[in-house]
């Protein structure tokens, strides 16, 4: 049999297949978890291996270190039912493998021949994109896209859900103009496309379009707003366009609303609010009781650190804006620690920018300015290597700016072209 579209699988299930597409929907779409689905798959035909790496597959795309166990568990029961798969479906177990081992790379040079071979595999493109993401390839971001969609069929019920990849991947590669056509052209679709949203989004905070932003945001909520789990990321992109405009307050208030902390959070969840409260505390505003209740339910001991060093990055923030220094520095020593014994690609991404960018907010929090600059300068031009778009890593660059680092950092600043309420606010203190 095959799937929707053509590609060849092992199960002879009508009705497992038509799970694993909805599983496929969910993750492409955000809404709601796939884990029900793959269920339903896997009951339609227990011998069918490829819901199994679905699973693990999905599981890894959170970069939650207490799921590792579930993963590897998907990963040894799909290895047993391997005998019966295709040739497809077991390069699958092989990518979902390297990417549990840590060869993010690896696992992306997995996916990409498999794509090169089916085209039309969706599920390689979704986990390649994310891990295009997490390695910082905006080359990738957009590449891979572009030529699913070459392939496509022009009524394929995913292709607007594609669409919003490669707009993300665009504006990654800094093409604005086209990027933001085709997510607007994706969200004018029946579809429901927060990824699209969200590239138009990325867009305009890169051209510092804050009320256009928060207009565009408000005029798409429907589409991301409930039952999404990429909504709180939308929430934080509108509470940067309040920041770009000086308005602290409505950030904070969106933060109070959609970001807060709660136990049932996952850190990749967590981390746009310990972004948005640092920015916050660069700017001189109030940030109040939020970072402990942000910490709660955050295990910011040094356990998981190495996971994702772009998540101990923000699990530091967090320590920092509790003036739990002994804490950051023992969080750092872990991260070092991982970084001499390990050899997988957040090793060397940890080395190369995570641990300066740990080191430089350890100083900038203690008010070594001067040491904060000279540990974080040097890794912005390579900060893409750990991973996060472009708004995220302006994270870094306006840490810079509040050491003072001078005109030069935010002449560099895509945003200062627009000469926003934030932009002046930078100026005078880098003047």
């Amino acid at each position: 049999m095959k799937d929707r579209r053509g590609n060849p699988v092992s199960t002879r299930s009508g009705q497992a297949l038509d799970h694993a597409e909805m599983a496929l929907w969910r993750m492409m779409s955000f809404f709601d978890a796939p884990l029900g689905d793959i269920d339903a798959a896997i009951a339609q035909d227990p011998d069918w291996m490829l819901p199994h790496v679905m699973r693990a597959a999905f599981m890894l795309t959170l970069t939650e270190p207490s799921l590792m166990a579930q993963v590897h568990a998907a990963l040894d029961r799909a290895q047993a039912l391997a005998t019966h798969a295709s040739e497809r479906e077991r390069a699958h177990l092989t990518a979902a493998r390297q990417c549990a081992a840590g060869d993010w790379h690896g696992a992306c040079g997995a996916w990409g021949r498999i794509l090169e071979a089916h085209p039309r595999d969706l599920y390689a493109l979704q986990w390649a994109h994310l891990f295009d993401f997490y390695r910082g390839d905006a080359a990738q971001l957009e590449h891979r896209p572009h030529t699913a969609l070459r392939h496509l069929d022009a009524d394929d019920p995913l292709r607007p859900y594609v669409q919003g990849m490669q707009a993300f991947g665009l504006e990654e590669s800094g093409c604005h103009d086209h990027a933001e056509s085709l997510g607007r052209q994706a969200c004018a679709t029946l579809a429901k496309v927060p990824w699209a949203t969200h590239a138009v989004a990325h867009v305009m905070e890169m051209q510092g379009r804050f009320a256009d932003g928060l207009q565009w945001l408000s005029d798409t909520e429907p589409v991301w707003s409930e039952g999404n789990g990429f909504s709180g990321h939308h929430w934080w992109h509108r509470a940067l366009f309040h920041l770009e405009g000086l308005d602290i307050g409505s950030a904070l208030a969106l933060y109070d609303a959609h970001l807060a902390g709660n136990e049932d959070l996952i850190t990749l969840q967590r981390l746009d609010g310990a972004a948005l409260l640092w920015r916050v505390h660069l700017l001189g505003g109030d940030v109040g009781t939020r970072w402990g209740g942000l910490a709660q339910g955050w295990d910011l001991s040094a356990a998981p650190v190495g996971h994702s060093c772009f998540n101990d990055l923000h699990a530091l923030m967090v320590l920092l804006g509790q003036d739990r220094m002994h804490d950051a520095q023992q969080l750092i020593e872990a991260a070092q620690a991982r970084v001499d014994s390990a050899g997988d690609d957040n090793a060397a991404m940890a080395r190369d920018v995570g641990l300066p960018l740990m080191r430089g907010l350890l100083a900038q929090a203690q008010g070594r300015l001067d040491d904060a600059v000279q540990l974080i300068a040097p890794v912005r031009p390579i900060a893409h290597r750990f991973g996060g778009s472009h708004a995220q890593r302006d994270l870094i660059t306006q840490t810079l700016l509040a050491c003072g680092a001078g005109r030069a950092v935010l002449d560099e600043r895509p945003q200062t072209q627009a000469q926003t309420p934030l932009t002046q606010h930078w100026s005078r203190l880098n003047a």
